[in-house]
């Protein structure tokens, strides 16, 4: 258990969310620099993209796992709880360990206006972390965009672009053109770039920039045909491109290491199979369109009960569609976040598809969805990380750790 010392500092990290998102690098390069971090020496991946992100970070960090090396990870948002957002190879950072960084985090950013976002404040306590555990390379992945993401205040060994898609057009744009602009924001002035098949619209925008900025670009024409330890054809791309950073970045990996790293890997609420039922964080229309495939894929002519709960803003109608040619049955339910929406006002927008009629049923809470689905079915749960998260809490005895979060 977290003592209450510790209980209190967490507490007040998870309350500058109240501070909203706020895309822009001031902030965040004054906070480094005041802190001098990052730390000396250390090398770091960046990562951007709409979907396979945090995949294809969890390749790369397996890899390097495979081969001995202590790298870094940051990833975001957390399923179950804080930690995991912050780890190397090892172990994640310890409740402690993160009370003792916020204080010093709250001594610095007393009484700065604007205050520093929870995201900012959460990266600068990774990147302490990671000095302290001497961490010779990380791996970091993107928030929100890229080009104003806090990330981007850290110079990096090696750009990752993954498929970019339609997600967060409020504040990243409303074509591909536009959001590929945000994403292409990390590529920096003579630093390697990784990216694969998009989009046309979207890869002539990455040429581009890297283009003027003299960024060598490789770009990934085939996927990955041995074995990962991730489910999908997609994931296989994100193998690939995994693949390809680590060899931007100057690694000559044997055959055999890359191979053990990417059977190896592990990535939670990535059509994750817990008990009968499987879990993925699938929430916007692409990752919606390859969870869909890669269930055809794993359960021909198998149709799931599906438990879907998705956050305002973002585009649920269209993600109902691609799920609905796999759907039995829906149960759409509430789960342990601000930003969620109710039941009913999901089942309104199914209702408002006019697609094939399926049995639907509404729960205030995830535990109730858990409970009404049959033993003997088939279920899926998706729609979003964070009722992904909350569900694998339920499902693997890990309520009274689970933490929620709005970010």
């Amino acid at each position: 258990m977290i003592n209450d010392t510790a209980q209190t500092e967490i507490d007040w990290l998870y309350s500058t969310q109240l501070f909203g998102i706020k895309l822009g690098l001031e902030n965040v390069e004054r906070l480094l620099s005041e802190l001098k971090l990052p730390a000396a020496g250390q090398k770091f991946i960046h990562v951007a993209g709409t979907n396979g992100k945090g995949s294809t970070c969890a390749f790369m960090h397996s890899i390097l796992q495979a081969e001995g090396i202590n790298a870094g990870l940051f990833t975001s948002p957390h399923l179950i709880h804080f930690g995991e957002r912050i780890r190397d190879a090892e172990r994640m950072i310890t409740p402690d360990e993160i009370a003792v960084g916020v204080v010093r985090l709250r001594e610095r950013v007393d009484g700065w206006d604007p205050h520093p976002t929870f995201f900012e404040l959460t990266l600068a306590l990774a990147l302490e972390w990671f000095g302290r555990r001497g961490n010779p390379w990380v791996v970091l992945e993107t928030g929100l965009g890229g080009r104003l993401d806090a990330t981007n205040a850290v110079m990096p060994a090696v750009s990752v672009i993954t498929p970019i898609g339609w997600d967060h057009m409020d504040m990243l744009g409303d074509t591909l053109a536009k959001i590929a602009a945000e994403k292409a924001g990390i590529i920096k002035p003579g630093v390697p770039v990784v990216t694969m098949r998009q989009e046309p619209e979207a890869l002539e925008v990455i040429e581009r920039v890297a283009a003027e900025r003299g960024a060598p670009l490789t770009i990934v024409e085939k996927p990955w045909e041995g074995e990962t330890g991730l489910a999908g054809p997609h994931q296989r791309w994100n193998a690939a491109m995994a693949v390809a950073a680590l060899r931007a970045a100057g690694f000559d990996f044997d055959e055999e290491v890359i191979a053990r790293g990417l059977r190896e890997v592990q990535w939670p609420a990535r059509f994750q199979k817990v008990g009968g039922c499987i879990i993925d964080g699938a929430h916007n229309i692409d990752a919606a369109r390859v969870l869909a495939e890669t269930w055809r894929e794993q359960f021909p002519n198998e149709k799931a009960d599906i438990i879907f709960g998705a956050v305002a803003g973002k585009d649920t109608a269209a993600v109902l569609r691609e799920f609905a040619p796999i759907a039995a049955s829906w149960h759409f339910t509430g789960f342990e976040s601000p930003r969620a929406l109710t039941p009913e006002a999901l089942w309104e927008i199914w209702n408002g598809l006019g697609l094939e009629s399926r049995v639907v049923t509404t729960h205030a809470r995830v535990v109730d969805a858990l409970k009404a689905v049959k033993p003997e079915a088939r279920v899926l749960i998706a729609g979003s990380l964070y009722l992904a998260g909350e569900a694998l809490a339920l499902m693997e005895n890990k309520a009274a750790v689970f933490e929620r979060s709005a970010q």
